[in-house]
């Protein structure tokens, strides 16, 4: 069963009478319901505040990293362990081949229900997954095949055995590592990016996000927690922390936002996958024909966060 938010309710309702024109074959109704449909959604999706936006990023339907490698990754491998402790599934690891180009891809996994979710951590890496990833990033360094990084979670998992096991040291060693990579790196935030949780698995050439994902330094229930001590604030938190990929983007956080289909990625999988393999392979042939890419890789990165101050004189 499909999930529908609040304000999806009109389409839900449309949708359901165009099912039961089909099932009464009256052509007729379903031409001029469908019309009603795709005018409801350019109106809904043309007007969505940053809020709605953060319930699209953490739709039940929505896309995640294993979704989309079945969909764009042929022939996939996957690539399992740390070698030091245990394979975390909260990251997954696959080689294979996007379109015609060999790639390796290493994406955050949030699982579907409850057996899935408690294997996954609900999305949520353990220091192992970390170090996982950033073997698979070293072996694809090695045999220069570019990385395609999915993001998606709400953030690094603070459990006390994450924390025993070194878990602020491995994020640390991912972005000290992922920076000076001598291959190709794209990232697409998919979803929820969270904190150094997501930032782990995104310092790349190409820093994109979809559409409707969000990616923030905490979440919008934290922030409005220690702003306001009111968690019911989320709106203004929201809206406050500025996590939408437009606004990011203004900030030159990130390179480019990916459009996702009119009805949203949770509604047509298919050809949102496609925009990510185009992105994907586009970003690839722009970056292969550029030998100064790590040079601009450093300069991209150490541009975070730099500013300039005019002074006047009187």
């Amino acid at each position: 069963m499909a999930t529908y938010l609040d304000f999806e309710q009109k389409i839900k309702n449309l949708q359901d009478d165009i099912e039961s024109a089909v099932v009464r074959s009256d052509n007729d109704a379903r031409l001029i319901l469908e019309k009603e449909l795709e005018k409801e959604v350019c109106s809904v999706y043309s007007n969505i505040s940053d809020y709605q936006k953060l319930q699209l990023a953490r739709h039940p339907d929505r896309p995640y990293a294993m979704d989309y490698i079945e969909l764009i990754c042929k022939d996939a491998y996957e690539i399992s362990g740390d070698r030091h402790f245990k394979d975390d599934k909260a990251i997954v690891c696959f080689i294979g081949k996007v379109g015609e180009q060999t790639a390796m891809i290493i994406g955050e996994e949030k699982g579907r229900g409850t057996k899935n979710k408690l294997a996954r951590n609900f999305g949520m890496p353990s220091p192992e997954g970390y170090r996982k990833a950033l073997r698979t990033a070293k072996l694809a360094e090695k045999f220069n095949i570019p990385i395609l990084m999915l993001v998606d979670t709400q953030g690094a998992y603070p459990g006390l055995g994450a924390e025993e096991r070194g878990q602020s040291e491995a994020i640390a060693k991912n972005l000290q590592e992922f920076a000076k990579l001598k291959t190709p790196t794209i990232a697409v935030v998919i979803g929820e990016g969270g904190s150094g949780g997501a930032l782990a698995i995104a310092v790349a050439d190409k820093l994109a996000m979809m559409q409707y994902s969000v990616f923030s330094v905490i979440s919008p229930e934290g922030c409005a927690a220690i702003l306001w001590n009111d968690p019911s604030k989320i709106e203004s938190a929201t809206k406050a922390l500025k996590i939408t990929p437009i606004e990011l983007k203004k900030c030159g956080l990130i390179d480019d936002v990916i459009d996702e289909p009119l009805i949203g990625a949770h509604r047509d999988k298919e050809n949102a996958a496609k925009a990510i393999e185009s992105y994907f392979l586009k970003s690839l042939e722009e970056l292969s024909q550029d030998d100064k890419y790590l040079s601009k890789r450093y300069n991209k990165l150490m541009s975070y966060g730099a500013f300039t101050q005019e002074t006047t004189t009187l």
